[in-house]
């Protein structure tokens, strides 16, 4: 196993973001990007690691997109994760600034979250309504056991180094996971 590695599995299965922001109209807990930046510098520290992100703006079919990558690196190698998000120039409420920061900021919560395997099956974007009652929602496809399998994917797809991705995945939910789950797991290492 790399430094890389066995540093950022450390990290991963180290790491305690609590959902420490409250939204009152919504009801429901959320953590923010500060919130995971705040929990996960004391342990990149403690491993030698450095983490950096960036963000680029580009459009997609007519949407300005921000693509936020995470990086995480030792100095000698690195691990990315990135994710997307559109930007609403006409988001009621806020200047075309404060639109572009809540993407970023949004798009970079997302990246770290796929990076460092945070899982947020009950975060506000999965059980938020919107005001709309259970029953007008569709039925959840995936149970909450297996919700990291869909982030697994995602994280071995979107990272650089695929194999190492995979490795670090099965690492941490090696001990749970079915042969099954592993074995198809280790198909989108190319």
């Amino acid at each position: 196993m790399s430094k890389l590695n066995s540093a950022l599995v450390k990290v991963q299965s180290e790491l305690k973001a609590p959902k420490n922001q409250r939204n009152n109209f919504g009801n429901y807990n959320y953590r923010s990007a500060e919130d995971i930046l705040e929990a996960v510098k004391p342990l990149l520290n403690a491993n030698g690691l450095t983490m950096t992100i960036t963000d680029s703006v580009q459009e997609l079919g007519g949407m300005v997109v921000i693509t936020a990558t995470a990086t995480i690196t030792d100095g000698t190698d690195s691990v990315s994760a990135s994710a997307q998000a559109g930007v609403d120039p006409n988001r009621k409420g806020m200047d075309i600034a404060q639109s572009f920061g809540s993407s970023s900021s949004y798009a970079r919560k997302y990246a770290m979250n796929g990076l460092l395997l945070i899982d947020d099956t009950k975060d506000a974007d999965a059980t938020n309504t919107h005001g709309k009652t259970a029953s007008s929602r569709p039925a959840q496809s995936q149970s909450s056991d297996n919700d990291w399998f869909g982030k697994a994917i995602e994280y071995i797809k979107s990272a650089s180094d695929k194999s190492q991705a995979y490795d670090m995945v099965a690492s941490k939910y090696g001990a749970t996971a079915s042969e099954k789950q592993l074995s198809a797991l280790k198909k989108f290492v190319k």
